[in-house]
């Protein structure tokens, strides 16, 4: 089985531990595991998600230690120093699913719609630079009046934000691009709903096919 289709399989199966209160990751960070994890890392998947402190990764998952390779910035934005850790992961670590983590209730996204209906003069330069990297995948959805929920408006612009999120990765490095042409690494687009615990994968989800590595 490809290591990616795998990986995947893995979080999938993690995530349905914890929303069902399930989770096993203890056995899975003890002494035993710290030594084994002196010798190097292998993570299985590299998640770029958000900072928000309801949505970590690593328990959401049930992973463990040395499980996965977790990058978080607020609104899981692509900057130079994401996509260099990911290449790192990739190219030093063997790493082959790349896992971009929305989340239900995202304060940046939230803060790129207020800015883009009512701008703010007061908001910093480092977090308006997150409010730019966001507001091209938002501002179409507010352009088409896609809805008047102001709760469904933001689900809606997570998962546009998660799919740009994607395509930059997908386009921005030529080391990444070179392994998806490979068919040896697939980045995938994900949401978590802090209701309900589950992580929906929703763009360029793996296929089930068995396929060599």
């Amino acid at each position: 089985m490809h290591r990616a289709i795998s990986a995947y399989n893995n979080l999938v199966e993690g995530n349905r531990r914890f929303a069902a209160g399930k989770a096993n990751s203890n056995n899975l960070s003890t002494e035993e595991r710290r030594n084994q994890l002196l010798e190097g890392q292998a993570p299985s998947a590299v998640i770029l998600g958000c900072s928000d402190s309801r949505a970590p990764a690593e328990i959401i998952f049930d992973q463990g230690l040395g499980e996965l390779f977790v990058i978080r910035v607020a609104g899981n934005v692509v900057a130079p120093s994401g996509i260099g850790s990911i290449e790192y992961a990739v190219e030093q670590c063997g790493t082959r699913l790349i896992v971009v983590l929305g989340h239900s209730g995202c304060g940046a996204v939230q803060a790129t719609v207020d800015e883009l209906q009512r701008p703010q003069e007061s908001r910093s330069p480092n977090l308006q630079s997150i409010v730019d990297r966001i507001s091209p995948s938002v501002q179409p959805l507010l352009d088409a009046d896609v809805t008047d929920d102001p709760v469904s408006l933001i689900n809606h612009a997570v998962r546009a934000n998660v799919r740009a999120s994607v395509r930059a990765l997908k386009r921005g490095s030529p080391i990444i691009e070179r392994w998806i042409e490979e068919d040896y690494l697939f980045v995938v687009g994900a949401n978590y709903s802090l209701e309900t615990g589950l992580v929906e994968f929703f763009d360029n989800v793996p296929g089930a096919e068995d396929t060599s590595s």
